[in-house]
């Protein structure tokens, strides 16, 4: 089977449109069913890439951390449990369900520590430099503008702060590309479509991934946002990809010639 055999082209694909309107009333729709639905596709290997994810920042005691389209606070849930104790941890997204359900689950979990709050990942309710770290779910690639968001992360983040964003991809591995774009592009989304009972929100999900940037254009851009240190680490054979970078402890210009080239492993 070759990855031609697993396209549709005489069927419409979803549309890819990501006015943040449209993304939310999406993700709104399927709110109630979308954790169980992470654990069933994921094969619960999601828990696993969020606590990679939130190592990865190296979190200093008592940070302040900032999840990013926190949905319904899976990942900002992981990074308030870490090791490190963080102070404080805001999650942020557009849709009001997906929030309202988050806030439940923290109410049930006795998790004070965690606040939650709608916005826009392109306009981010944080001041400059007020967070150590800043997490993304799985939510990079429905953002209107990718460039906008990652400059405002670089923003709130505090000089040293650390960035961690986990992304799906799709495997470079020829036989395992065919099987997962095989299950990712028909299985998945009639599967989804069945239990969450919503017809586009699983066709989106291939499609986007699909649409979005290859894993060394997107590591670029956040070094031309101004990040040192990325590092893309490919998850489960790049089923999953793990973006991490930091910003500069020295004003930019200070310290000499930054290499600027994401590290892709």
């Amino acid at each position: 089977m070759t990855a031609d055999a697993v396209s549709v082209p005489d069927r419409p694909g979803p549309s890819l449109d990501k006015d943040p309107r449209r993304i939310a009333g999406m993700f709104d729709a399927i709110a109630h069913r979308y954790d169980r639905l992470n654990r069933l596709l994921s094969a619960g290997l999601d828990r696993r890439w969020r606590r990679q994810a939130v190592d990865a920042l190296d979190l200093p005691a008592g940070a302040c951390v900032l999840d990013v389209c926190t949905g319904t606070a899976d990942l900002a849930m992981t990074a308030s449990r870490h090791r490190s104790r963080p102070r404080a941890v805001l999650g942020v997204d557009f849709a009001a369900e997906m929030l309202a359900l988050g806030r439940a689950k923290l109410r049930a979990a006795g998790m004070g520590t965690v606040q939650l709050a709608q916005g826009d990942a392109c306009r981010l309710p944080c001041p400059a430099a007020s967070v150590d770290a800043v997490t993304v779910g799985f939510g990079i690639r429905n953002v209107a503008d990718t460039s906008a968001a990652v400059t405002e992360m670089f923003r709130v983040l505090k000089p040293g702060g650390r960035l961690a964003i986990l992304e799906f991809g799709e495997p470079s591995l020829p036989f395992l590309r065919s099987i997962y774009l095989w299950y990712f592009r028909r299985v998945l989304p009639r599967v989804g479509r069945l239990l969450s009972k919503h017809t586009e929100a699983y066709a989106y999900l291939p499609a986007s991934v699909s649409a979005f940037l290859t894993p060394d254009a997107f590591g670029a851009l956040l070094c031309t946002a101004g990040f040192v240190d990325v590092v893309v680490d490919r998850l489960t054979f790049g089923v999953v990809y793990l973006y991490v970078g930091q910003k500069p402890v020295e004003p930019e210009g200070v310290g000499g010639q930054r290499d600027v080239r994401p590290l892709i492993y």
